[in-house]
């Protein structure tokens, strides 16, 4: 026990630093475990897509949105998510929904809020479209 008494003395701001990494890594754990948005890769959105129909909710920009997008996603900011503008998915309630951004983690906080919109099983493309791409997944530009 003196060993880690002497440790910290000895070195404050490298012993904070770990007491910080270890509150955040346990606050991401807690916060993931307690989340109603459930974390999917690409392989699990593409079997969320073929077999239970689910709709994939893109909230990049219509530039990015343009430039490419996985097939049949419906271009929906998080802006308009805030704003409560949601008539393109309003009738899928009980539908799967997978919300992708550009890297997974602005998607995450905008599938909070469509299930307090009242969204039933929202899912979050945690690698988002690099991680959809870096799969060698479809996309379209149509």
């Amino acid at each position: 026990m003196q060993e880690y008494i002497d440790f910290i003395s000895n070195n404050p701001m490298l012993s904070i630093a770990w007491v910080a990494i270890a509150g955040m890594l346990i606050h991401t754990t807690i916060k993931s475990k307690l989340s109603n948005v459930t974390d999917v890769d690409p392989q699990g959105a593409t079997m969320l897509m073929n077999k239970q129909d689910a709709i994939v909710v893109d909230l990049r920009s219509a530039e990015e949105f343009k430039k490419g997008h996985i097939v049949n996603a419906k271009n929906i900011t998080v802006s308009q998510i805030e704003q409560g503008k949601l008539s393109a998915i309003e009738n899928h309630k009980q539908t799967p929904i997978i919300v992708v951004c550009a890297s997974g983690t602005r998607s995450a906080g905008a599938g909070e809020k469509l299930v307090k919109a009242g969204f039933e099983q929202v899912n979050n493309l945690y690698s988002g479209m690099s991680g959809w791409t870096a799969a060698n997944l479809p996309t379209t530009k149509k």
